[in-house]
């Protein structure tokens, strides 16, 4: 358990931050006006995502909770299968990163039946996201980077060790 107690720290101080910055933007921003940040480039606007990314599979909530489940239960045994080692460490921490985002969503799920958006970049018209969508999409990007670009296939035979 001790080898563990870094990595739920940090998994504790990502959803914190994702879920005090989910609040902070039920208490400021629902029922406001958008609020610029950078112009008209980047602002902070409240919206309710019934959906997963891109506000596909609007109204799933169920099928979103039970497929959030079945990956972080693959990033658990990842994380437990990866070597305390720093040539791990990427794998960790983004791992954990990643688990991180995909319960902050989950719990909005399950807890409000939605998902608190708020970040939009507007210039580009990109969909409205959130703190735990940021953690996920850098986290599953740099992990690629790292599995396809870094790592060799030696270095994942770990993951099939039984």
């Amino acid at each position: 358990m001790k080898k563990y107690i870094k990595g739920i720290l940090l998994f504790l101080v990502l959803f914190g931050l994702d879920q005090w910055s989910k609040y902070a933007a039920d208490t400021c921003l629902q029922g406001h006006e958008a609020k610029k940040v950078i112009g008209d480039v980047f602002v902070l606007q409240y919206l309710k995502n019934y959906g997963a990314a891109f506000g596909i599979l609007q109204n799933k909530q169920i099928f979103l909770v039970i497929l959030t489940a079945v990956i972080l239960a693959a990033i658990i045994y990842i994380l437990i299968k990866t070597p305390d080692t720093v040539h791990y460490l990427p794998v960790r921490f983004f791992g954990i990163m990643l688990a991180a985002g995909a319960v902050g969503n989950m719990y909005d799920r399950i807890v409000h039946g939605y998902v608190i958006d708020f970040l939009y970049a507007k210039v580009i018209d990109f969909p409205i996201f959130n703190v735990a969508d940021c953690y996920v999409v850098v986290s599953a990007v740099v992990l690629a980077i790292l599995i396809g670009f870094v790592y060799q296939e030696s270095d994942l035979e770990v993951y099939h060790k039984k």
